[in-house]
């Protein structure tokens, strides 16, 4: 299956060429460095690129280990994927030698890089393998204590794995976990989010976090955006690749996760281009570092609650933190949520039993546990297969007798085929059940009427589709079922702008759209240049 990223041990470095090393000289500076300098520190902004003329440097673990066994040396490059984004160093950087350096202002290197794609295409490969070796080696700047405790902890690692942004997780009755204990004073067997080696963040939540990693820009109510991307979806991320291709000035905002609905994907076998398949979050961060190359920026996690639109045609969206943003153009790609069962004590156990994603951050709390996936689409379907690795049985819940209408043929032969997954046809839940965490749900096969009961930790709900618009403060129509209509019916221009000039709407939380990920990207493109003949007529 396909993954977000080149293997770093796999891939072949293409080195800078001599010309772009001389189109960096014109715009940067040369800098010395001596022995045990640091040339970058941990959470610091990444406000220049250094490429490396002589010399030797090691990236640095938090507790000041060097990272690896390999060192960067002349004619490499420090840096990874976040410095799009203007986020912050994950990882610092030591000088082991004396040397020198080229350093080039963030700006003026993001210019660079526009101007030059074959420069650009080497820096982004090596600084997205970087990022995939952080993720994958476990050894991050950040560190979460008790997840498997804390509900808190839990949604934080799930915000963090969707994002593609590395982590550590590390089980509070560890020797790791006293260790850390005993460094930075906490309590033991609490739960905790570190950074560095010493940092505890207060009161954790995904903002925090955020804000802390530099992914949740600071946004100016003065600035004029071209366009404003509302949801972070594959219809979202499509528009902003495109947008920014255009030259328009275009900012992505999310209120969890770039991917949306599916980044929570496992594993998308019908997209085309990835024959082995890619799970939706790698998919939709591959979109984003894209669209970053092209100046797009994103801020995550912001939640739009409501649009307005000024005398001077400038529209206002007002986000849940009382911050606003303005632009010229509106894309809403806010599409869908899963809807939430009718049942006592759901909320009380959502992150703590019930779960609307499938990803490894909830499989690795189900593992060798029966678990249940509720719905008769594609989501619960990928969702089956994944879990079905790790649990110890999958039990799929619908509530019709077939899957003929609602999946895919190869995701449906494949759940009949696999013996660790049941197909539960006219069931439903109608009790949960637990002290402090879920453990057990009443099911009722409504064919005989009669109820059982299941010992579970672990219950993924993807059925339904309630379009998320209630933000759009009724400024453009919407049709019965609250999805955005669109196109000439309702006085747009073109086939994706609403009833309300220079809002436009893409993705699933349209009307009328295929509920499906390709259909969503080709929607996002198209729209620009609708958008584009609006901000520039």
């Amino acid at each position: 299956m396909d993954t977000l990223a080149p293997d770093l041990r796999t891939m072949v470095r293409t080195p800078l060429h001599d010309s772009h090393v001389a189109a960096m000289r014109k715009a940067g500076t040369r800098r010395a460095f001596a022995p045990g300098e640091m040339l970058t520190t941990l959470g610091a902004p990444q406000a220049e690129f250094l490429y490396v003329e002589d010399g030797e440097v090691e990236a640095v673990d938090p507790d000041g280990r060097r990272y690896g066994t390999a060192t960067i040396g002349p004619t490499q490059f420090l840096g990874e994927i976040s410095f799009l984004n203007n986020g912050a160093v994950m990882l610092a950087n030591r000088a082991v030698t004396a040397g020198r350096v080229l350093a080039v202002p963030r700006a003026a290197m993001l210019r660079l890089m526009s101007e030059i794609p074959e420069m650009s295409d080497i820096i982004v490969s090596v600084f997205a393998g970087r990022r995939r070796r952080l993720i994958e080696s476990n050894r991050a700047s950040l560190t979460l204590i008790g997840a498997e405790r804390s509900r808190e902890i839990r949604a934080i690692a799930a915000f963090l794995s969707r994002n593609r942004i590395p982590y550590s997780s590390v089980e509070p009755d560890s020797p790791e976990a006293d260790a850390l204990a005993a460094a930075c004073a906490l309590e033991s067997h609490a739960p905790a989010v570190i950074f560095g080696d010493h940092k505890v963040i207060d009161d954790p939540t995904p903002r925090k976090v955020a804000r802390l990693l530099g992914i949740d820009l600071p946004l100016d109510d003065t600035e004029i955006h071209d366009v404003l991307i509302v949801g972070g979806g594959p219809a979202g991320i499509a528009a902003a690749v495109y947008a920014g291709a255009e030259g328009l000035s275009a900012l992505v905002i999310e209120d969890l996760t770039i991917g949306g609905q599916a980044g929570t994907s496992s594993r998308i076998e019908n997209y085309m281009g990835f024959p082995t398949g890619i799970s939706g979050a790698d998919l939709c961060w591959r979109g984003e570092v894209q669209a970053m190359k092209f100046g797009t920026r994103f801020a995550v996690p912001r939640r739009a609650t409501a649009l307005a639109r000024d005398p001077d045609g400038l529209f206002r969206v007002m986000l849940d933190d009382g911050a606003q943003v303005c632009a010229r153009a509106i894309v809403v790609a806010t599409g869908v949520q899963y809807r939430k069962l009718p049942l006592d004590r759901l909320s009380e156990f959502e992150g703590n039993g019930i779960y609307y994603a499938a990803t490894d951050v909830e499989a690795r709390y189900c593992r060798n546990t029966d678990v249940v996936v509720i719905g008769g689409g594609n989501s619960a379907g990928q969702a089956a297969m994944f879990l079905s690795r790790s649990a110890h049985h999958v039990h799929v819940l619908i509530r019709g007798d077939s899957l003929a209408e609602s999946m895919s043929s190869y995701l449906s032969s494949r759940l009949d085929a696999d013996p660790k997954i049941t197909l539960h046809r006219m069931t439903e839940v109608t009790a949960l059940h637990g002290e402090t965490a879920l453990d057990a749900v009443t099911i009722r096969d409504k064919a005989s009427a009669q109820d059982w009961l299941l010992r579970t930790g672990a219950v993924f709900v993807m059925v339904g589709a309630a379009p998320n618009t209630g933000w759009l403060s009724g400024l453009v129509a919407l049709d019965g079922k609250g999805f955005v209509r669109t196109g000439p019916e309702v006085g747009g221009r073109s086939t994706y702008e609403t009833s309300q000039p220079g809002i436009f709407a893409v993705g699933d939380v349209r009307s009328g759209s295929v509920k499906r990920v390709a259909s969503g990207v080709g929607e996002g493109s198209v729209a620009i240049s609708a958008v584009w003949a609006h901000v520039n007529g």
